[in-house]
């Protein structure tokens, strides 16, 4: 299947007073063409970081050190706002975490709908409200055509979302990048987005990366799983490598801590302490000083992905660890 996009080695870092925080520190990945991919990992993580250098739409201080994001073979760092505006909303399309912010209320829902059309294609505005209606209908919004005169407090924060989706795959793009669009609803409203999303994906055959700190989400929609943790990739793979073969002690945490049909009565096992200072980063693993499991080497070294098989990778010395253990049972020589 062909690669739609591809990041190599990115690093984006934010320019502060205190100093640099590398929020993005070395991410590498794939997106095929109509696969779903998620990203996961705690606030901070660098995901959305990821996504706004895709984007490219990082704040004044944010800035891509280093790395490659190429888009159907095209490069898009330094590419230039030129080159940008041709590809943000047209091929590559957002929606954000919060819609009460992203939508304006001071506009019509038909307005802000037809602006994005107008905007990335060549209809007119008669056209425009056609296929503003258009998409209100295919998010499953009733009566579209006089729901597209009202304004964004007229409608529930799950409508908003639908709106949100609508806007985004109004110009039909090739890559939906969903960041955590059900934090802000009910575990119902959640469900009703997701299976939206999925049906959306399969009917229009476009690619979808989506991030979130709900694993849920990721078992119900995603093909490929990447974890993050402190800007940096820690382990990746296929869904049911991740879910069901987790090999880094992040993921392992992540997926204790999730309650499950015959959890009831128990208590969750949180990870335990915070995230890690970005501004102090350690010499070793990041995640090291909340892992129950680390060894001396996790705290003077940072271990490189290896590969666990075909379709999954992580940056674990447990790893390593399994593996010399496994060679010496066997007789063999470590090396």
């Amino acid at each position: 299947m062909a690669t739609l996009l591809e990041v190599k080695d990115l690093r984006t870092s934010f320019f502060t007073p205190a100093g640099e925080v590398k929020a993005v520190n070395g991410v590498s990945f794939n997106l095929d063409r109509r696969k779903v991919l998620g990203i996961v990992g705690e606030s901070g993580s660098g995901k959305s970081v990821t996504a706004y250098s895709i984007m490219q739409i990082l704040e004044r201080t944010g800035k891509i050190v280093s790395g490659s994001i190429k888009f159907d073979g095209q490069e898009l760092v330094n590419a230039g706002e030129k080159v940008m505006k041709t590809i943000r909303g047209n091929r590559i399309s957002i929606i954000f975490q919060d819609p009460m912010t992203s939508l304006n209320p001071t506009y019509t829902i038909g307005h802000q709908l037809m602006e994005a059309i107008l905007l990335h294609t060549d209809r007119n505005r008669e056209q425009a409200k056609e296929r503003a209606i258009e998409m209100l209908r295919l998010v499953n919004i009733n009566e579209p055509e006089k729901r597209i005169k009202q304004y964004p407090f007229e409608f529930s924060g799950g409508m908003r979302q639908r709106i949100m989706i609508a806007m985004a795959l109004a110009c039909e793009p090739d890559i939906l990048i969903a960041d955590e669009p059900t934090t802000a609803l009910d575990v119902t409203i959640q469900a009703q987005i997701l299976e939206l999303m999925k049906s959306l994906q399969k009917e229009l055959g476009m690619a979808i990366i989506m991030i979130t700190h709900d694993l849920g989400v990721v078992a119900q929609l995603c093909d490929e799983v990447i974890v993050m943790y402190a800007g940096s990739i820690c382990e990746q793979g296929t869904a049911d490598e991740i879910f069901y073969n987790p090999r880094h002690e992040y993921t392992k945490g992540l997926l204790r801590s999730i309650p499950t049909a015959g959890s009831a009565g128990t208590r969750l096992q949180p990870i335990s302490g915070t995230p890690i200072d970005l501004l102090n980063m350690p010499k070793g693993c990041p995640f090291a000083p909340r892992c129950d499991n680390a060894m001396k080497i996790c705290l003077s070294e940072r271990c490189e992905r290896m590969e666990i098989n075909a379709d999954h990778q992580a940056a674990c010395w447990m790893n390593v660890k399994a593996q010399m253990e496994a060679a010496n049972a066997k007789g063999g020589v470590s090396e």
